[in-house]
């Protein structure tokens, strides 16, 4: 907590003496920014991914757990009888909200994008289909299975369990891939601000040396190039955020069913996307200490 508080006094209490150490212009500042900049503006679309993706896929599961299909494959003489005697079943099991059988305008829906919108489902032998609500407890399915064996044996239940487990999988490998890429980026700002800080301490090799003879600490100067490369960061990335955000916000939201719908963040992750500034500065702040310290022990 100490470090802590040190270490925000050196950001925020500036010294103009240990300011001059470090060049306020050139090639290493505008780097330092500009790399800030994008890496916090690809950190926002990776947090997006992150987020989004988790929700969609949980919207997409959560629609599934609610509900289930009965298929009922029996001759044409039996299937009205074998469909009421589901509904009756149906009706009296514990967990099960509602149930209705699909309409034949329903099935051709269904079965449009495999075999065309004019599939003749009179002269096909097309399986009846109910669909199955639950309610917040849900039902056993095993129990209900069982007794659609003994009294609709020509009916099958799919609780959509091997739907929602592909599913499941496919929400936490994006997940994986958002914070995967979030990790990177952030890496990969410090091996930046660390490549930056290296040679721009390397440039002003020679007035450091002259410092340390009469009598300057290393921590003094580090402090000095550690402030600098943080404020720098910290003044890219928001911006960075700032366009990233901005460009996330026009992105379309899709329909009621569109694989875009859900690519907002939310409040949270609007709040956790502003954050990232602070990361980056963290980041900064730690590579820049460890590059400044570890030059500075060579030049002894």
């Amino acid at each position: 907590m100490h470090a802590l508080r040190t270490a925000f006094r050196d950001l925020t209490r500036p010294d103009p003496g240990a300011d001059r150490l470090v060049p306020p212009t050139g090639t290493g500042a505008w780097l330092t920014i500009f790399t800030a900049a994008v890496m916090a503006f690809l950190a926002v679309f990776a947090l997006a991914l992150a987020l989004a993706s988790g929700r969609l896929a949980d919207r997409w599961s959560e629609a599934l757990a609610r509900t289930s299909t009965i298929r009922i494959s029996a001759p044409p003489d039996q299937t009205d009888a074998q469909v009421q005697s589901v509904l009756s079943i149906l009706a009296a099991t514990p967990g099960v909200a509602s149930a209705r059988p699909l309409s034949d305008e329903e099935e051709r829906a269904l079965l449009a994008p495999w075999f065309g919108s004019d599939l003749p489902l009179d002269d096909l032998p097309i399986p009846r289909l109910i669909e199955v609500t639950e309610d917040g407890s849900g039902y056993d399915a095993e129990g209900l299975r069982q007794r659609l064996t003994a009294e609709a044996p020509d009916a099958s239940l799919d609780d959509h369990t091997r739907w929602r487990q592909p599913l499941a999988s496919a929400a936490n490998r994006l997940r994986i891939l958002g914070w995967g890429a979030l990790a990177l980026i952030l890496a990969t700002t410090g091996a930046v601000i660390t490549l930056a800080a290296n040679a721009s301490l390397a440039a002003n090799a020679p007035i450091l040396k002259v410092l340390r003879q009469i009598g300057a600490q290393d921590g003094y100067i580090a402090r000095a190039f550690v402030r600098r490369f943080t404020l720098r960061t910290l003044s890219g990335a928001a911006g960075g955020v700032l366009v990233g955000s901005f460009v996330v916000w026009l992105m379309p939201a899709g329909g009621a069913d569109g694989f875009l719908t859900g690519l907002g963040m939310g409040w949270s992750g609007w709040a956790l996307a502003w954050l990232l500034p602070i990361l980056c500065g963290i980041v900064a702040f730690m590579a820049t200490r460890r590059a400044a310290f570890r030059k500075l022990a060579e030049m002894t």
